[in-house]
C-alpha cells in the first residue's frame, strides 16, 4: 500500500471539504493463471497486489454529493435521487454505479464526498475498475453503517460494472481486490464464490509484470463476444457452464459449432484444469511445473481463445528465450495490457532490460516493468499521517 497515496487523498480532502475523512485502500490484482474462466463458473488464481486506489470519504451536508479523481483532475457533483450513467468510458460511472446498485437493493445512503487517487497503470489488466468500485462500496458501508458483508460488497461492485459501465464481467476482479491476503494467491471457485488461500513461497524467483502500454479497441466487444460463445456452447451441451464440461463432452458437438468456437470452449475447459494443477504445484513448491502451466495458458489464450496481440506474444517469446524465466503469459482481458512473468530474482533486472530493448526495437514504443508484492485486500487505513 502506498502511504503517499493515502496522504495525498487525505490532505486534499481536508483542504477541500474541511473535514476529517475515513481512509480506504483497495488493491488492484494479478491473476497467476485461470484467464476467461471466471464467467464460465470455473477456477481462477488471483492475488491482490501492493498497487491500488486510495479513497478519502466522509458525509456531506451540502445537499449533494461530490467525487474527485485526483490523478485525473476531474470532479463531479451529483444528486442521489437523479443518478444516471455518465458518458461511456468515464471514471465516474464506477462511483455512480455502486451508489445505484445500493439503491436497487433499497439500501439508503446519504450525501457524501469522496476523493480517489490510484497508482494502478491504466489498461494494464490489473483491475483498477474493481479496486475503485470496492473502495466506494467499502467506504459507504463504513460511513453509513450499512452492515454489508464483503460478499455483499463485491456483488454490488460487479453489478455496477454490468449496469453502469456495460462490461459483463465475472466476479474474480472484485473478489481478489476485496479478499486478498498478503503473500497468498486465492484459488477461487467462481461458482461458489469461495476460495482457498495458498501461501506462495517464490523462493529465489519473483513475479514481474511487463506492460505493453497498448490497449487495442477490440477488448470490450471481444470480451462480450467470447462470453456469449461460451454460453451458447454450454447450452448445446446441456450444462450450466463450461466448467461442467469435459473435452470428451465437447467432442460430441464438434459438428454443431464453428471450429473457432470449438477451440474457444476447448481452451476454457483446459485452462480450468490448469488452475487445479497450478494449485497442486504451488502446494508442492514446484515452480517449474507452475511455470510450464503459465506458458501453456498463454499459448491457449493466443492460439485458441484469440485474445492476445502481437505485442503480448512478442513479450512471451522474449521470456521463452530466457532460461531464467520459468513462465510467462498475457494477463487480463487481452488485446494489450501486461504479461506476468515468473523470473529468477537475480536475473529479473537483466531480463527486464533485454525484453524492454527488444520491444522498443520491434514496436518503436516503450514497455513498462513493474515488480509487485502480494498484499491484503480492501481495508480501512487507520494510520494518521
Amino acid at each position: 500500500m502506498s502511504a503517499t497515496l493515502i496522504k495525498d487523498v487525505k490532505d486534499k480532502f481536508v483542504e477541500t471539504f474541511k473535514a476529517d475523512p475515513l481512509l480506504v485502500f483497495s488493491p488492484g490484482r494479478i491473476n497467476i493463471i485461470g484467464e476467461h474462466t471466471d464467467y464460465n463458473d470455473g477456477f481462477v488464481f488471483p492475488a491482490a497486489v501492493d498497487k491500488g486506489i486510495a479513497a478519502a470519504i466522509q458525509k456531506s451536508d451540502s445537499g449533494h454529493s461530490t467525487a474527485v479523481a485526483l490523478d485525473l483532475d476531474s470532479t463531479i457533483n451529483f444528486e442521489l435521487d437523479k443518478l444516471k450513467p455518465s458518458k461511456e468510458g468515464s471514471w465516474e460511472n464506477y462511483v455512480l454505479g455502486v451508489v445505484a446498485e445500493l439503491q436497487n437493493r433499497n439500501i439508503v445512503v446519504g450525501d457524501f464526498n469522496i476523493i480517489i487517487k490510484g497508482n494502478i497503470p491504466g489498461g494494464s489488466g490489473m483491475s483498477s475498475s474493481a479496486a475503485l468500485e470496492n473502495s466506494v462500496v467499502f467506504g459507504l458501508n463504513e460511513l453509513f453503517k450499512l452492515g454489508l458483508s464483503k460478499h455483499d460488497m463485491i456483488l454490488i461492485s460487479q453489478k455496477a460494472e454490468h449496469n453502469y459501465v456495460g462490461v459483463n464481467c465475472g466476479i474474480m476482479d472484485q473478489y481478489a481486490s476485496m479478499f486478498g491476503i498478503k503473500n497468498n494467491a486465492l484459488h477461487l471457485d467462481c461458482r461458489t464464490v469461495e476460495s482457498k488461500p495458498y501461501e506462495i513461497n517464490f523462493k529465489d524467483h519473483q513475479l514481474m509484470l511487463i506492460n505493453t502500454n497498448v490497449k487495442h479497441s477490440l477488448s470490450d466487444s471481444a470480451y462480450n463476444d467470447r462470453r456469449s460463445a461460451c454460453e451458447s456452447i454450454s447450452e448445446l451441451l446441456g450444462v450450466k457452464a463450461l466448467r461442467d464440461a469435459t473435452e470428451a463432452d465437447l467432442e460430441t458437438i464438434i459438428d454443431k459449432v464453428t471450429p473457432a468456437n470449438y477451440q474457444k470452449a476447448l481452451y476454457v475447459i483446459q485452462e480450468n484444469n490448469r488452475t487445479v494443477k497450478a494449485a497442486k504445484a504451488i502446494e508442492d513448491g514446484d515452480l517449474e511445473t507452475l511455470g510450464a502451466l503459465i506458458y501453456q495458458s498463454h499459448n491457449g489464450l493466443s492460439t485458441q481463445y484469440k485474445v492476445s496481440c502481437d505485442e503480448l506474444d512478442f513479450l512471451v517469446e522474449q521470456a521463452q528465450k530466457n532460461k531464467h524465466v520459468l513462465g510467462a503469459r498475457m494477463m487480463g482481458g487481452g488485446f494489450g495490457g501486461c504479461t506476468i512473468n515468473l523470473v529468477a530474482k537475480s536475473e529479473a533486472k537483466a531480463f527486464a532490460e533485454t525484453a524492454s530493448k527488444a520491444y522498443k526495437n520491434k514496436f518503436d514504443k516503450a514497455c513498462s516493468v513493474y515488480f509487485i508484492q502480494l498484499s491484503d485486500g480492501t481495508h480501512l487505513v487507520r494510520q494518521t499521517y
